[in-house]
């Protein structure tokens, strides 16, 4: 993974030591709420419902033992005992003081961490795939990529003012983990006549006005990619909408001039930037290639994990649902599952970082990845290892055999944390966990991705969900509306409505409504929901969703 360079080092140290002097003219009343929000901002500081709160960027995802323990560290050091793994592959702390905040940050740097540029109308964290380097259906890893655009977008002086938030996704392989079509820009790696290049998307994103990215370069030379994304963005700062923040974003700025104005304005941008760039990002990125080598993966027989699978179901059940093919037989891409049911999804204890991080020097060659789905993962796990690995997770309290199941909810703060909510997501999330493992048909169910947001934003993508839940503030009351059949993958879509909203105490009674009308509905155990959901069109969930309605129009 990515070191820190001399200049990096010295870059963050500066940049902690003019953030130290902001905060400290703030608590002394030299600054206002008002002077003080535009810098806080720029460092990734927010000041939420009941405190502030401090984000951390985990570049694409990508966490070394060393980084989570200080994680661990800085929870309980200077928060609640926990953090909160976020769908952008960042992690929050929910409970800081101000003047706590400069000592964490310097603690951050001391193992290359930051939470820069993780707020503010700016080129947000770069996140990728969070099976980078290891899986099977990997054409390459996108993190040498993703580290490229990580420097050039850090403090790019023409993108600090940006009309609104900006976000950028990689991966390099062929099933789409990293979202990459609900982004502003989403890249795609992929090989041409034995050239590697990139797949580029344009104007997707989620929130009040959800779009998939459309494609504005079928195939982009590897060597093209810092001058194609500044000339996306520019003709984006330049064109985009600054008298309506709801329509600042570039997927509206798409929208309203058509793609084909926005890939000829991005093309003749890109015949002017193109020469500027002299070979620093090609140097630069050869020497990525070797920071991000692959660990030298030991040989072994692997004959214990299949002994342990048949002699004990508990392990079988886990392995069914928390490890994916790696690009080495004998490995395993190992999911850890932060969604025990009743459980706040995407939160860890300091104990249970500091465990990962003992099982990330143990067991995965000291590397870790924060998946956008809020789980955490070991990418290389031998698999003569995974019953010692399994063994530990259980001391942990991490064995939660859940993975692309009912209870694998992503869900935002919502209302218990955030100023933006209009409702509850974490309890809803609890309560559908809760019901399901009381059902016991978690397993028979199948894959099935929920995603809950407590507002409008969409931070708990509720629009690609499967089935979706949007919290919303109806006259001082709660109430959750349900999208039907969208998707976060290679075959990505937007949710339809399905109708009136539920209050709270009758989202969950709703959703298991719907689950059982999908067992009834499906050919096969093998045809997962939102392939019913294709097959059969919104109408017979939607009726069982809304069942009086459906007598009354009999």
């Amino acid at each position: 993974m990515y070191k820190y360079s001399d200049f990096d080092t010295a870059f963050l140290a500066e940049r902690n030591a003019q953030f130290r002097a902001q905060v400290e003219r703030r608590i002394s009343g030299a600054l206002t709420e008002d002077e003080f929000k535009p810098l806080r901002l720029m460092n990734g500081l927010y000041l939420q419902l009941h405190a502030y709160m401090l984000r951390v960027a985990i570049p694409y995802g990508t966490l070394n033992s060393a980084q989570m323990r200080m994680l661990a560290h800085l929870a309980q050091r200077w928060d609640k005992g926990y953090g909160h793994f976020t769908t952008r592959q960042n992690i929050q702390y929910n409970w800081p003081k101000l003047r706590d905040v400069p000592d964490m940050l310097d603690a951050l740097a001391q193992v290359g961490l930051h939470a820069i540029q993780t707020s503010g109308n700016t080129i947000r964290n770069v996140t990728a795939d969070h099976f980078a380097g290891a899986a099977a259906d990997e054409v390459a890893d996108p993190r040498p990529y993703a580290e490229l655009i990580r420097q050039w977008s850090t403090d790019h002086p023409e993108f600090q003012f940006l009309g609104r938030k900006f976000k950028i996704a990689v991966t390099g392989a062929t099933a789409d983990r990293a979202v990459i079509r609900a982004h502003d820009i989403g890249l795609r790696l992929r090989e041409r006549d034995g050239a590697r290049g990139f797949e580029v998307l344009v104007g997707g994103g989620l929130g009040r006005t959800p779009m998939i990215g459309q494609v504005i370069r079928d195939f982009l030379p590897e060597a093209d990619l810092l001058a194609y994304l500044e000339a996306i963005v520019a003709v984006y700062n330049l064109l985009g909408r600054r008298d309506n923040k709801y329509k600042a974003r570039i997927k509206i700025t798409v929208h309203e001039n058509g793609i084909d104005r926005i890939r000829s304005l991005t093309e003749a941008e890109f015949a002017r930037r193109r020469p500027t760039f002299k070979g620093a990002d090609q140097r630069l990125l050869a020497d990525l290639y070797t920071a991000f080598a692959p660990p030298a993966l030991r040989q072994g027989d692997t004959t214990a994990f299949q002994r342990a699978r048949d002699a004990d179901p508990v392990f079988r059940a886990w392995s069914d649902t928390n490890l994916s093919a790696h690009r080495s037989s004998d490995h395993a891409i190992v999911s850890i599952s932060l969604k025990k049911p009743g459980a706040t999804p995407g939160d860890a204890t300091a104990a249970q970082m500091r465990a990962l991080a003992d099982l990330a020097e143990t067991f995965g060659y000291d590397e870790l990845r924060i998946s956008h789905e809020q789980n955490v993962i070991l990418p290389h796990v031998h698999r003569a290892d995974l019953p010692a690995l399994h063994a530990a997770l259980r001391d942990a309290d991490l064995a939660t055999a859940n993975i692309g199941l009912i209870s694998d909810i992503i869900a935002c703060p919502g209302m218990d944390y955030c100023a933006l909510a209009t409702a509850r997501s974490i309890p809803v999330a609890q309560q559908i966990a809760t019901r399901f493992e009381t059902l016991k048909l978690e397993h028979d169910i199948g894959p099935l991705k929920i995603k809950i947001s407590g507002c409008i934003n969409a931070c708990g993508h509720h629009h690609v969900g499967h089935i979706g839940i949007l919290g919303l503030d109806r006259a001082g009351v709660e109430n959750y509306q349900i999208t039907l059949g969208g998707d976060h993958t290679e075959t990505a879509a937007i949710g339809e409505r399905a109708g009136p909203g539920f209050a709270a105490d009758e989202i969950v009674p709703a959703i298991e409504r719907l689950v059982h009308a999908y067992l009834d509905l499906r050919t096969s155990p093998e045809e997962t929901f939102l392939h019913t959901c294709r097959r059969l069109g919104l109408a017979p969930f939607k009726a069982a969703l809304y069942p009086a309605q459906t007598m009354a129009a009999e």
